[in-house]
C-alpha cells in the first residue's frame, strides 16, 4: 500500500494519528521513516532525528506550517522527480508547495482529522498533477483511515478542513457544554460527563445506520408539543445554531487564508 521508501517529516499529533490508524488497519509500515527532531518513539516506524540520505518515493510533510522555510533547505535536495510530496500543512497551497519543491513528481495536499487514528476520520485530498495511479494509491491508503474525498481546489479543501478537520474540536466543546450544564443543575460530574458523551456517541451511530438526514433524525426524537421540541425552538430561533456554525467555519477559513498568504510570501 505504501511505497518501499516513504518519509514522514515532522510526525506530530496529526501525523501520529494517521500512522496509528494505518497500524490498526494492518498497513505495512516497514518502509516508512519518521523524521522527528525529538527522536520520540512512534510505534511501527523507524525514527531518525534529521533528514536521512536518499530520495523517498513518498514524502509526507507534517511539521508546523510556520516552519516550512526552515525545513526546505535541508529537505528539498531529497525531493526529486521520483518523489510525490504529500502535505498536511494547513494553509500551504499547492502552488506554494511547488515553488518550494520545484523538482517533485507531484504535489498532494491532505487535510485529515484526529479520528483517523481510529479509522473513523475524514481526509480531504487535493492534487492537480498526480497521475491516476498515484491518486488511486493515495486514496486507497487514506480510505483505511475513513472517508477520503477528493477536492477540486485549494478553496474547497480549506472548506472541508474548516468543517471536518476542525470539527472534532467543536463537537467536543458541544459535548462538554452538555456536561457543564448537567453539573450546574446538580448531576454528579462523572455521570454528567458520561451522559453527554454517550448521548452524542449513540446519536452518531444511529445517524450512520439510518442513512437519513439530521433534521429527520431530530424530528424522530422530538414529539409534537414535547420537551425536545421546546429545546429545538431555542436552537432554531433566529437561525441560531446554523448561524453560530457559519461564524465558526468562517473564522477557521479566514485563519487558513492568513496562513496561505504567509506561505506565499
Amino acid at each position: 500500500m505504501l511505497p518501499e521508501t516513504s518519509w514522514f517529516v515532522g510526525c506530530g499529533n496529526m501525523g501520529g494519528a494517521m500512522v496509528e490508524g494505518w497500524r490498526k488497519a494492518g498497513v505495512d509500515l516497514s518502509g516508512m521513516t519518521a523524521v522527528s527532531p525529538s527522536g520520540r518513539d512512534i510505534p511501527g516506524l523507524r525514527v531518525v532525528t534529521s533528514i536521512p540520505d536518499g530520495e523517498p518515493k513518498w514524502c509526507f510533510l507534517g511539521f508546523k506550517p510556520q516552519m516550512i522555510d526552515a525545513v526546505v533547505p535541508d529537505l528539498e535536495p531529497h525531493v526529486g522527480s521520483d518523489t510525490v510530496l504529500l502535505s498536511i500543512l494547513a494553509g500551504v497551497e499547492l502552488d506554494s508547495l511547488r515553488a518550494k519543491f520545484p523538482r517533485t513528481k507531484a504535489v498532494v495536499r491532505l487535510m485529515p482529522n484526529l479520528p483517523v487514528s481510529e479509522g473513523e476520520g475524514v481526509t480531504a485530498l487535493l492534487s492537480d498533477d498526480a497521475d491516476a495511479a498515484t491518486r488511486g494509491a493515495i486514496q486507497a491508503l487514506h480510505e483505511k483511515l475513513g472517508f477520503a474525498p477528493w477536492c477540486k481546489s485549494d478553496d474547497e479543501l480549506v472548506l472541508m478542513s474548516a468543517i471536518a478537520g476542525s470539527g472534532p474540536a467543536y463537537v467536543a466543546r458541544f459535548v462538554d457544554a452538555f456536561a457543564v450544564v448537567g453539573r450546574e443543575l446538580g448531576l454528579d460530574k462523572d455521570v454528567a460527563d458520561k451522559l453527554a458523551l454517550e448521548t452524542v456517541a449513540g446519536t452518531g451511530l444511529m445517524a450512520r445506520k439510518s442513512g437519513g438526514g439530521m433534521r429527520d433524525l431530530a424530528k424522530r426524537v422530538a414529539s409534537p408539543g414535547g420537551t425536545t421540541e421546546a429545546g429545538l425552538k431555542v436552537l432554531d430561533a433566529d437561525d441560531g445554531i446554523v448561524a453560530m456554525v457559519r461564524e465558526v467555519v468562517a473564522a477557521a477559513r479566514r485563519r487558513s487564508d492568513e496562513m496561505a498568504a504567509a506561505a506565499r510570501d
